[in-house]
């Protein structure tokens, strides 16, 4: 069987970062060519980066969330070129303000299909939340690392709140072996 850590994809990364001064997003919306601001809908500013694909939220507070990148150097680039769009309005920013990776979202597959039913009682009722009327996936709490885990029937899996591309391959591997010891893994 393939290694399944070899079927990990980060999908997406969100990162924060503040630029330490408030901001008049109505100001900023009219002077950065693409921004999208309205207030009504959503309290912050929203400005897209083509290359690499990335949505910056821009919040009054000086606060920016990047998400949509989809690794870790991508959505580093994805703040920078903010950060010198934003210079070039006149808005003193730091030259390399902290960026703080929040959440890396990855895919990954087993490569079987999965009796979730068995794996819930398996796994036991204290790390998981299966409940198939409600939601398709069986939902994996691990501890170490710290993620959740979305298993489904087709063996596929979502990863969700890693801090860096390594917790999604410790966390297949925790999978991979658990399901094995419990001979619900071929």
């Amino acid at each position: 069987m393939a290694d399944p850590r070899e079927s990990i994809n980060i999908e997406n990364v969100v990162a924060s970062t503040g630029i330490g001064l408030e901001l008049d997003l109505q100001t900023v919306a009219m002077d950065l060519e693409g921004a999208d601001y309205d207030p009504e809908q959503f309290p912050g500013l929203v400005y897209r980066t083509a290359d690499p694909k990335s949505a910056a939220l821009i919040f009054r507070s000086g606060k920016i969330v990047c998400t949509g990148a989809k690794s870790t150097d991508a959505v580093h680039e994805a703040l920078h070129m903010v950060f010198d769009e934003l210079r070039e309005l006149d808005i003193p920013i730091d030259e390399d303000p902290e960026i703080t990776v929040q959440n890396i979202v990855t895919s990954a597959d087993l490569g079987e299909s999965l009796n979730l039913n068995a794996i819930a009682i398996g796994l036991g009722l204290e790390n998981i939340e299966y409940e198939p009327e409600q939601f398709p996936g069986l939902v994996y709490r691990i501890d170490e690392p710290d993620v959740v885990a979305l298993l489904f029937g087709s063996g596929k899996l979502v990863i969700t709140g890693g801090k860096e591309p390594a917790d999604a391959e410790a966390a297949v591997e925790v999978i991979s072996e658990r399901l094995s010891e419990l001979g619900l893994l071929g």
